[in-house]
């Protein structure tokens, strides 16, 4: 069997999660995180490693609350984002910097790490069986090791909000061959009667509530490492002092391929409902909607024995 991982991103900070780590909250019933059932999935799915992206700092915390579990039942690596694992050149220029890079520097931690397909996903999000299946499918499906050869599991707007505020999503245009022409990080987007608003650029407008988005799952081969090097040089290059808070996000990269006509990104379909953590208020929710597929027989009650 090929080998496939799924890459997690779990290095955020959780600011806005009542200022614990949102990653490590416990959602199921016997102290299951959103993370178990993603990894249960995907090694359903056919995945056979699991590479983790973390802080130094969560380590600790990390490895007894799930890393150590998870050793057991799959192969597991670990990699580090740190806001100073960038070129020595940049140090200087950027020591006011506070937090790591975001998503693209994410995934570039894991080059040592990865030597094959995988696909990316958040901590914090609930993806659903059919998205790793689909993606799987995909990845284990192509032979070959184009670095601009991508897939992404679209998801469906209204099915990612938050009732609790806002959050930040990739706003998808698709063709009619299910290729993806156009993505656009847009932050602050709420539901809004029958509708939704986010802002761009600091402008805000109006997206209907069916807008096909991303929730940053990617499949991807490990030569993408090389043009996510040499795009985060570029984007350190380039940084001036007053957008020392900007970040290197995924979604911009692989838009920017894409407007380049560098890329093309099969987008594969989800119907399965989306759910995640953003908010400490959204625990709840999350809870009980793990206690329903529980009861529904998705999930056996304790998922590794």
């Amino acid at each position: 069997m090929n080998k496939t991982a799924l890459v997690i991103m779990a290095a955020g900070l959780g600011s806005r999660f009542g200022g614990g780590i949102k990653q490590l909250a416990p959602v199921g019933p016997n102290g299951e995180i959103i993370m178990d059932y993603s990894i249960y999935d995907a090694l359903e799915a056919g995945f056979n490693k699991v590479v983790f992206v973390i802080r130094r700092d969560l380590e600790k915390d990390f490895k007894e609350i799930i890393g150590k579990r998870i050793e057991k039942v799959v192969e597991v690596e670990y990699a580090y984002q740190e806001l100073s694992d960038i070129p020595a050149q940049f140090h200087g220029k950027l020591e006011e910097r506070k937090k790591p890079w975001g998503t693209g520097q994410a995934i570039l931690c894991c080059k040592d790490v990865v030597q094959e397909p995988f696909l990316v996903i958040n901590a914090d999000d609930y993806y659903g069986k059919e998205a790793y299946q689909a993606a799987y499918q995909y990845l284990s499906g192509k032979n070959t090791k184009d670095a601009l050869d991508i897939c992404m599991v679209g998801f469906v707007l209204e099915n990612t909000l938050s009732e609790h505020g806002a959050v930040t999503r990739g706003v998808c245009k698709i063709d009619e061959n299910h290729m993806l022409t156009d993505i656009e990080e847009t932050f602050d987007i709420l539901k809004k009667g029958e509708a939704a608003v986010g802002s761009v650029d600091g402008q805000e407008y109006s997206l209907p509530l069916h807008t096909p988005v991303s929730m940053n799952m990617w499949g991807l081969h490990p030569e993408f490492f090389r043009v996510l090097e040499q795009g985060f040089r570029e984007f350190l290059e380039a940084l001036e002092p007053e957008e020392i808070k900007k970040e290197y996000l995924l979604p911009k990269v692989i838009g920017d391929l894409i407007r380049e006509e560098n890329a093309q990104v099969k987008v594969l379909e989800s119907k399965d409902q989306w759910f995640g953590v953003t908010y400490q208020e959204d625990k709840e929710y999350v809870v009980q909607s793990i206690r329903n597929l529980i009861e529904k027989g998705v999930y056996p009650e304790k998922l590794f024995l």
